[in-house]
Parts: C-alpha cells; structure tokens; sequence
C-alpha cells in the first residue's frame, strides 16, 4: 500500500475501535436504564419524565458544545438512544391498584386490544380477555371486573356497551374508540357506575404508551377511576383532557380529513398507474415521507379507516367543503391567477403563525432520518 492508504488504514482503524468503544458504552448504558426500569416498576414512577429528558438533552447540548460537537448530532444520538432505553425499562410495570385487581378488555384479541392486554398483564392485574369465542359466557367471565374496557371496532362499539348493564356497580366502564360522544352518551346510560372515554392516540403496532397521547373524556365519578388514569402515567402516555363533542369536532379535522385525502391521493395513483417504484426513485426525501404516509393507510385494515370516515353524517360536510376549496384552488390554476394564489398562501401562512416555523424545524429531522434510511436500503 501506499503512503496514503497506510495513513488511512489506520484512521480507519481509530474509529474501529472507537465504533466497538461506543457499542460497549451502549451495553453498559442499556444495563443501568434495565435497573432504573426496575425501580420504576417497584415504586409507580412513570416511564417517561419529561422535565428530566429535557434537563438531560439540554446538558450533553451544552457540553458538545464546549467540545465543538455539533449540539443537533448529540441531541438526535441521545433521542434515539433514550427511545429505545423507554423499551428496555417497560418489561415490568407497578399496579396502580391493587394487585390482582380482575381487568376485562372486550376484544382483547384485536390489535389494539393485545397491546392493552399486554399492559395490564404486565403491570399484575388479572386480566380476562372476552371476544367472540368468549361472548356467549360475558355475563360469567365479567363477574367481579373492576375495569371493564370496550375494544372493539367503532360500528360494534355501541351495541356491545348496550349490553353492560349487569356491570358490578363499582366497575369503571371505558371505551377506546376514535370517536367519544356516543361511546361516552351510551356507556352513561346503560352503566350507573363510572365512566370514562379514552382515546389512545396510536396505532397497534406501538411498542407500548411511552410518549403517546391518551384522550381522556370524563364520565362520571371521576375519582373512582383516578387509579386507571394514573396506570397510563407510569405506562408514560401523556393525558390530554378534552369534552367529548370537542374531541369528535377535532378528529374530523386530525382524522378523517387526512384519512380520506390519502385514500383518494392511492385512488388516483392507483388509476393513473404510475410506475411507483420510479416515483420513489425519482422522490427527495420529503416526497417519499409524503408518500409513505399515504402508502401507509393502505397496509392497513380497511375495515378500520372506513368505520372512521363513515361514522359521523357531518364529516360528510366537512369533505364536501374541502373538495369545494380544492376546486376554487383548480380555478386559479384554470385562469392562471398566480397574484391570487400567493395572497392565500400567505394568509394562510400567517395563520399558521409560529407553528409553521415549527413545523419546518421538526421535519427537518425526520428529512435526515429518511435520507439515512434510503442510502441503507439501496445497500
């Protein structure tokens, strides 16, 4: 060899051994959040604290920053670092009641439904799983529940809580349906113990509630299933209170919307039938986000997004103006009407405000996550 590529051998071989430096850190680091995970598990701490995340994030910026480290390449090394420490940590969860307490989820074999199983089992309740296979002996299997949770698709939600009226009266009834004003409405009429509407604001396939939003919708006796919501704390999902009608009137808007945008977005590739892996090819990182995201829905049960469009009358309104806004935005195209089209773009823009910028920031990162992802796959 050369000069060189002796001189460069053996640079490589520096951050060889710093590379395997930084994989045995990793192990050590991953063995000390195992234990904190069990401390956690023993006294009720919650998984996730976000004062102390912060606190840690904005130490390790300050010293890279002494040390001529970029501060936005350790931030992005720690966050994924402490994402997958929130994993090793959640094996294990303290009972917020009592332990033993007997918790039934109705359709604990769906995909939602395994994961909360999975949480209470984890955290030693006793849990019973009722489906369809277990539907006939309900009554039996329920005797003695004290958290009884609705999981079920959105079109059974309702039929199923009509049901629950022999519910022990100090059984906490609860739903996790998208929607919350009739769950909520029918769960208050059939049962005259408490109720709440919950909402996790995440799909199946998360890991657990680590940093995920749960919408909670008060029922009734708020007190007696204070414990159920303080579960979720040490599970580490952020609770986010709202009035059910308020919930519905802003998942029309977080939800449908955006569901049915995307299936019409697959509707038209699909009839224009582009060549789709030219598409990705030919896509910055940006446009393939873009794109998975609605790829995304269609890997997806059908069943599922089509009980969430189709539930409420008035999220048919709610479309229909937004194609009436898309065909006045084809008209200024149609007549060539640039002037107009940047005078919306900029109210719109200041009507974002702050957030936009926001907005640019964070999906900055995700940009360069994306960007990483695509080089690996193209090995």
């Amino acid at each position: 060899m050369t000069d060189p590529q002796i001189q460069l051998q053996g640079l490589r071989d520096q951050i060889d051994e710093l590379d395997q430096q930084l994989v045995e850190l990793l192990a050590k680091r991953a063995a000390v959040t195992t234990q904190v995970g069990q401390i956690k598990s023993q006294t009720g701490m919650p998984t996730y604290v976000p004062e102390r995340e912060t606190q840690l994030i904005a130490s390790r910026r300050a010293q890279a920053q002494e040390q001529g480290v970029p501060p936005d390449l350790v931030e992005d090394l720690l966050r994924r670092i402490m994402r997958e420490s929130y994993l090793t940590q959640n094996a294990q969860y303290r009972c917020a009641s009592v332990p033993g307490t007997k918790v039934a989820v109705i359709g604990g074999r769906g995909a939602l439904g395994k994961l909360i199983v999975s949480l209470f089992e984890r955290s030693h309740y006793d849990v019973v799983v009722i489906d369809k296979a277990e539907w006939a002996d309900a009554r039996q299997l329920l005797l003695g529940v004290k958290l009884c949770i609705v999981a079920v698709p959105i079109k059974q939600t309702i039929d199923i809580i009509n049901t629950l009226d022999y519910l022990d009266p100090d059984c906490i009834l609860a739903d996790v349906t998208s929607i919350k004003q009739a769950p909520l409405d029918a769960m208050l009429a059939v049962h005259k113990g408490p109720v709440v509407g919950l909402h996790p604001m995440f799909g199946p396939d998360a890991p657990g509630m680590v940093k995920q939003v749960v919408i909670v919708c008060h029922g009734r006796q708020n007190e007696q299933y204070n414990w159920l919501l303080q579960q979720m704390i040490t599970w580490g999902a952020q609770l986010n209170t709202s009035k059910a009608s308020e919930h519905d009137a802003d998942m029309a808007y977080i939800q449908v919307m955006r569901h049915f945008t995307s299936f019409v977005y697959g509707a038209h590739l699909h009839a224009e039938d582009p060549d789709l892996s030219s598409l990705i090819a030919h896509s910055s990182p940006i446009y393939r986000l873009e794109l998975a995201m609605v790829g995304r829905l269609f890997a997806q049960d059908p069943n599922l997004y089509a009980d969430i469009i189709f539930n409420n009358s008035e999220n048919l309104a709610l479309l229909k103006r937004f194609r009436t806004r898309f065909d006045e935005a084809i008209n200024l195209f149609e007549t060539s009407n640039k002037a107009q089209f940047v005078e919306q773009f900029t109210q719109i823009s200041k009507w974002f405000g702050d957030y936009a910028k926001t907005c640019l920031v964070d999906s900055k990162q995700l940009l360069l996550k994306a960007d990483d992802d695509r080089m690996l796959r193209k090995k």
